[in-house]
């Protein structure tokens, strides 16, 4: 009887010694927290910068006459071109462009009245006039045309009793248009009306 009670407690015994000698196994509450990894805090927007909206250039439009007959643009410079049908006894018809470039308005009178020779004694007349809120500077000369001088563009021989009608429009947001008709002086004089219909049309989109 105490051997068959000894076989039975030896088996218990390595059992329970078997099971102190295992690792405990971690609880939920004994487990280290994993560090906090902190984000990099997102930039801040960059503020637009003030009258980001008003600096946006606004387009010049108008309403052109219908004796001006819309052709195609030469360059990209140009925003519109438009043949004008020529007076009794000239032999070609007068041409107005409309572009957009650089240059302060002096500058660019200063360039119209030098591509003329042997001017005039009236030119050039310099003429100052408010359309909405666009300054326009009207110009006008007369005398012998000797061509644009645009770069790339081939020399023009000299052309007397020329004329040049131009415009320079200052928008509020300071762009500068640029409207310029030369031709015939005959031609040109006879289209100075519908010309001051246009300049007169001119607004902001």
């Amino acid at each position: 009887m105490i051997k068959l009670r000894s076989a039975m407690v030896l088996p218990l015994v390595a059992t329970l010694a078997a099971a102190c000698s295992k690792t405990p196994e971690p609880t939920a509450t004994s487990a280290p927290e994993p560090p906090a990894t902190s984000k990099p805090a997102a930039p801040a927007p960059t503020p637009a910068p003030a009258g980001g909206q008003q600096a946006a250039a606004g387009e010049l439009v108008w309403d052109a006459p219908a004796s001006f007959e819309s052709a195609p643009n030469p360059n990209t410079m140009r925003k519109a071109t438009y043949k004008i049908k020529r007076a009794a006894g000239d032999t070609e018809d007068a041409e107005l462009s409309i572009s957009q470039a650089g240059g302060s308005v002096d500058a660019n009178i200063t360039r119209w009245v030098g591509q003329f020779s042997q001017k005039s004694d009236d030119s050039p007349k310099r003429t100052e006039l408010k359309v909405k809120d666009i300054q326009v500077t009207v110009v006008e000369v007369k005398g012998t045309f000797a061509g644009s001088g645009m770069p790339g563009m081939p020399a023009q021989d000299p052309k007397s009793s020329y004329g040049l009608l131009g415009a320079i429009a200052e928008t509020p947001s300071g762009d500068l248009w640029f409207l310029k008709m030369t031709g015939p002086e005959k031609t040109v004089t006879a289209a100075r009306a519908d010309f001051d219909k246009l300049v007169d049309s001119l607004r902001v989109k």
